[in-house]
């Protein structure tokens, strides 16, 4: 069945499916779709090739017998990894380019400020008031009231570390 609709549709099949796939990644982007559906591209490019480039008959019959559909899906597999791995190195090259490192990274906004306690910090926990947020911190226990300085804070949670000014 495979091979009927490989041998019907020729090299098209791998241009449908690279835009397909393309289409795709505009749908719901993540940068991914992409890669694979640039692979898709280069395949059915080659299979262009390979069926164009016979110019005796027998050379059209080699150019089937060696570049079969088992061999395109593989050659397939393979540049999809390939442009995945160049895509993921790509963009992580810019990832580092940003003008604003901390912007989703409200807590470590916060390192350097000073502020003063609201709730005393007991047994190692206490609440400090930044702006209109009350934030959780931990350091020396200290009296509410007390002014401490930010520095630190917890990627996972909203919890600042604070010393006594």
């Amino acid at each position: 069945m495979i091979d009927r609709i490989v041998s019907e549709l020729g090299p098209w099949n791998w241009m449908v499916l690279g835009f397909v796939l393309l289409v795709m990644e505009i749908v719901a982007p993540g940068v991914f779709m992409l890669w694979i559906g640039l692979a898709a591209l280069i395949v059915g490019a080659i299979s262009l090739l390979i069926g164009y480039a016979a110019i005796w008959p027998w050379q059209a019959e080699l150019n089937g017998a060696i570049w079969t559909w088992q061999v395109q899906v593989l050659a397939f597999l393979v540049l999809s990894v390939i442009s995945a791995f160049v895509g993921k190195r790509l963009t992580a090259a810019r990832a580092g380019e940003v003008d604003q490192p901390l912007l989703n990274r409200r807590g470590a906004q916060m390192v350097g400020r000073t502020a003063t306690l609201a709730e005393p910090i007991q047994n190692g926990r206490g609440r400090i008031r930044l702006g209109d947020t009350l934030w959780r911190v931990s350091g020396p226990d200290l009296p509410a009231g007390a002014q401490v300085r930010v520095t630190g804070a917890a990627d996972t949670d909203l919890e600042l570390t604070v010393e006594a000014v």
